[in-house]
């Protein structure tokens, strides 16, 4: 238990981050999953919009400080490399 005004404080505004860390993360990924699992189906189109939506969700995570902005960056990067590497499979 806290014994100062400001350490109490302090934890309780820990618990509240905490949650919205966690929404931020695991919303990313959510997407990055979803994204995954449609390009390993081959559906491009649908890969394509599960892709923007990653991307969206990454960097809102990274925005609220969720996870490191390079984790963000690196992420999309690897969905983007793996988008392109099945469209050229295809053609």
């Amino acid at each position: 238990m806290a014994n100062l005004k400001s350490s109490a404080k302090r934890a309780r505004q820990n618990i509240n981050q905490n949650a919205q860390n966690s929404y931020f993360r695991t919303t990313a990924r959510t997407y990055v999953k979803r994204a995954r699992a449609q390009i390993e189906a081959k559906e491009l189109d649908a890969a394509k919009e599960e892709v923007q939506k990653a991307i969206k969700a990454l960097d809102k995570a990274a925005q609220k400080g969720a996870i490191h902005p390079n984790n963000a960056a690196r992420r999309k990067s690897n969905l983007m490399k793996a988008l392109n590497k099945a469209q050229t499979m295809t053609q």
